[in-house]
């Protein structure tokens, strides 16, 4: 019995060895393909759902801090894949817009591995997703990183 339970061990290590690279994979794909970070591909991919909106409401969709939206924005300006233009009734504020090249570019992103699992999650049973939700929170406890939060890296 204790050779099976290395084994397993052994098993849900592998597994969670393949889950950081398959997310590594993912990211550099992006950057390869398209010469995108995450967080940029975000942006485009936001401004693409919902139209044009201020920095400030980006950096809280996407869990960025408002510095941190600011170069990246900076970035898809100087690739011409995004521009700010003032609101007309509000000088103060720059709604984030698509160029053309954006749009076409975040309409042919692929959907992020995060996504695609979100996808796959919500085809599985009520059971076997509690199951697993408490099998990963136990995992965290055991490598004592609970306390992490859940937001993306940026």
């Amino acid at each position: 019995m204790l050779q099976d339970d290395n084994q397993i061990i052994k098993d849900i290590v592998g597994s969670i060895r393949r889950l950081i690279r398959a997310v590594s994979i993912d990211s550099v794909k992006m950057s390869r393909h398209f010469s995108l970070t995450a967080p940029q591909s975000g942006v485009l991919r936001s401004l693409n759902a919902r139209g044009p909106i201020s920095s400030a409401e980006l950096s809280r969709e996407l869990c960025v801090t408002p510095s941190n939206i600011t170069g990246i924005i900076d970035r898809l300006e100087k690739k011409g894949l995004v521009q700010r233009n003032r609101k007309e009734d509000d000088r103060r504020v720059a709604l984030i817009h698509l160029t053309d090249s954006g749009k076409t570019l975040s309409q042919g992103l692929p959907d992020p591995i995060e996504t695609r699992l979100i996808s796959a999650l919500s085809d599985l049973s009520p059971g076997k997703v509690q199951e697993l939700r408490d099998s990963l929170v136990t995992v965290l406890k055991l490598i004592d990183a609970q306390h992490l939060g859940d937001e993306p890296l940026r």
